[in-house]
């Protein structure tokens, strides 16, 4: 049978009637450099790889939360926790469901700086939304280049400042007490363009005890002191302040979606950062070769309270209830951290084979120094919530080194990839709080890995390519999950690093002018993968479980239609299983159990409307997602399947050179009750994350050239 894209479209809208997001443009191939390190056509790319735009962006959105981009994605999970303390859950073909806190196992950037920790935790609340120019998503087999993750890589790109100067101001309001103000400015002074940036974000929450602000700078300098050379400066300021509601049980999220569990107000869980960055980067073109240098510094500085008592334990698979040696290291998190990197690498075009080859040879370093300190959420049992007593005291110390190797040689028909990394992670402790029955945490640990990756396409039409990846992995322990996972709730030196092999197939075709088609299939097989032992009061302790299975189908359709019409379906399925029984705290997971926080089936899709004369805007949206589990053993109440629908509209007028625009949203417009993300393995069954029923956004700003 010979589908036309638009009734391929109206089937795929029939048989799943909740659709979701929209955006007011399509662009069916775009520019990238994530995969190949140039920059690149995704459509010839041999990977599943996404890009994000400015339009959807801020596709009448309050762009506060990376969430709002990426729910377009397809292998992309991104949640917004309705709680600011523990940032966006964010998880590419299921890495990184199992975090309690920001993102791991997958590596974000912003600006060619990292925003992930060598230990492979990053935090995509970092990211600048309001100057951003797109976002790069790449899942799969070609991410494994990228070094310490698994699942994949996401890049910003903020837009560099270009032609007149101007200046804007926005403001957004909304549901729950939220707003926020932006205002901002760009320009170009001859070889120099700027852009600056500052905005202020503050929340009651939609739950109770989950107010949160938040404060945002951003400033970026680009200087071309001639045709081959470009000169680039970022500095990034974040600081925020958030109660934590923690998760829910079941019964008191049927009870009352938007409470709180007694913890949260008992010991008044909440969490304070202040993250400063700023790097550098200069690239020289050398006639058919080119040269890249980065380097970057900055400082953290988190206050976390959890909801531990002074009597905690932390039970591990090492671990009795009874124990008397049980480590103790405070309710209250007290850290300040500095880290910095640089990097460097050199890229050659050559002729060869009737062909074009292009290599790549780069280096990366990176190190993060903790001072940590841990004090008891409490002083007296009528004084609770506030810091008590030094019970830890230490230095942390995480450093990698990477070299790799990348070439790609295209051909008339034929693309072929290859690439080489070897990594190696250091971490060293050093405990200077050692007292009666809390031992020395003291010691060095290091993980080293060499991962290869192969990929080739084929161009079967000019409109349509064939390609296959294939490559090894590996994601070590993070700095947090180290913390809690030894006997007796110490510092784990027995952790190992999950390794991966990832394959993946896949199809990129344009059908007709206004359609285009990205479909992959994948396998992951991974060794030692690093599941939840325990988790309780904010601190949760790991161990590696035995080997699982990911497979999956990964689907896109982006669409042009007569009359202004756009549209995007984007479809994930993903069977993610343990393959072998192991034990953890709960007793043992037996083979055949699906991993938790994945859900099995999502789906997202977008209808849009634009009229070109009056610059007004509508657009449908709706988002479906299959149940998650919660845990291991699957035998805990999931997460149920839900589906909701948003409504936008907007407009957009010129008037000389005063630019104007407004919006209003009005998301889950049929007041669904559901449940948008889990705490994976909780051991008080609080679990449950609630999302928010109808909500409404409004939103004006202006834009004046000079």
């Amino acid at each position: 049978m010979n589908l036309h894209p638009r009734r391929l479209s109206l089937l795929i809208a029939t048989a799943f009637p909740c659709l979701a997001v929209a955006q007011t443009a399509v662009t069916l191939d775009s520019v990238v450099v994530t995969g190949s390190r140039v920059q690149h056509n995704s459509f010839d790319l041999p990977a599943a790889v996404d890009v994000v735009g400015a339009d959807r962006i801020g596709a009448d959105q309050a762009k506060v939360n990376a969430s709002e981009a990426l729910a377009a994605v397809p292998g992309i999970t991104a949640n917004n926790r309705q709680n600011y303390a523990q940032d966006l859950q964010i998880s590419s073909r299921g890495f990184g469901a199992r975090s309690a806190f920001g993102v791991r196992g997958i590596r974000l950037v912003a600006d060619g700086i990292p925003a992930s920790m060598p230990d492979g935790q990053g935090q995509a609340a970092t990211f600048n939304l309001d100057r951003a120019e797109r976002i790069e998503v790449m899942r799969g087999p070609m991410s494994s280049v990228y070094g310490n993750h698994a699942g994949g890589v996401i890049q910003m790109f903020t837009a560099d400042g270009k032609g007149r100067p101007s200046v804007e101001g926005g403001f957004t309001a909304g549901s729950y007490g939220s707003w926020k103000g932006d205002v901002s400015a760009q320009g170009e002074v001859g070889s120099l363009g700027y852009v600056l940036d500052a905005s202020r974000f503050i929340t009651d929450g939609y739950r109770d005890h989950s107010s949160a602000e938040r404060n945002q700078q951003m400033a970026k300098l680009t200087w071309r002191p001639d045709e081959d050379s470009r000169l680039m400066f970022v500095a990034n300021g974040f600081s925020q302040k958030a109660e934590d509601p923690l998760g829910l049980t079941w019964s008191k999220y049927q009870e009352d979606p938007r409470s709180v569990e007694a913890a949260a107000l008992l010991y008044n869980t909440r969490k304070s950062i202040d993250h400063q960055q700023g790097g550098l980067s200069y690239e020289r073109r050398f006639g058919d070769h080119e040269l890249q240098l980065a380097a970057y510094t900055g400082q953290r500085s988190v206050v976390q309270y959890q909801s531990i008592p002074r009597s905690v334990q932390l039970i591990t698979p090492a671990t009795k209830p009874s124990d008397p040696k049980r480590k103790h290291s405070g309710g209250v998190i007290d850290f300040d951290r500095s880290f910095s990197g640089a990097s460097g690498r050199w890229i050659s075009r050559f002729d060869v084979a009737g062909g074009k080859l292009t290599t790549t040879f780069g280096l990366e370093y990176e190190r993060s120094l903790d001072d940590r300190k841990g004090y008891e959420n409490y002083t007296s049992a009528t004084n609770l919530g506030v810091k008590g007593r030094l019970r830890r005291d230490e230095e942390d110390r995480v450093s990698s080194f990477d070299q790799y190797a990348q070439a790609e040689w295209q051909g008339e028909r034929w693309v072929f990839t290859g690439g080489l990394r070897h990594s190696k992670v250091n971490f060293k402790v050093d405990d200077n709080y050692i007292a009666t029955g809390n031992g020395d945490d003291s010691g060095e640990v290091s993980y080293e890995k060499t991962t290869p990756m192969l990929a080739a396409l084929y161009r079967l039409t000019p409109a349509a390519n064939l390609y296959v990846s294939l490559a090894r992995g590996f994601e070590t322990p993070t700095l947090n999950e180290l913390f809690y996972s030894g006997a007796n709730g110490t510092f784990s030196y027995d952790l190992k690093p999950a390794t991966s092999t990832h394959l993946e197939t896949g199809l990129k075709a344009f059908v007709g002018n206004d359609s285009r088609l990205d479909v992959a299939l994948f396998q992951i097989r991974t060794e030692d993968e690093l599941v939840v032992a325990s988790s309780s009061g904010g601190r949760t302790s790991y161990v590696n479980a035995g080997q699982t299975m990911r497979r999956g189908l990964e689907a896109a359709l982006d669409s042009r239609w007569a009359g202004n019409f756009t549209s995007r379906i984007a479809y994930t399925g993903l069977d993610a299983r343990y393959s072998e029984d192991f034990t953890s705290s709960s007793g043992t997971v037996e083979a055949g159990k699906r991993l938790p926080g994945v859900a099995a089936h999502t789906l997202f899709a977008d209808l849009a409307w634009r009229h070109p004369a009056s610059g007004f805007h509508a657009a449908v949206e709706g988002v479906a997602r299959a149940k998650v589990y919660v845990e291991d053993s699957n035998t805990q109440q999931a997460a149920p399947s839900y589906g909701i629908v948003n409504l936008r509209a907007g407009i957009e007028r010129q008037y000389g050179a005063l630019n104007l625009r407004g919006f209003a949203r009005l998301d889950n417009i049929f007041d669904r009750q559901y449940v948008g993300s889990v705490v994976v393995g909780d051991s008080n069954g609080r679990y449950y994350e609630s999302a928010p029923g109808r909500n409404w956004l409004l939103g004006l700003s202006a834009r004046y050239s000079f």
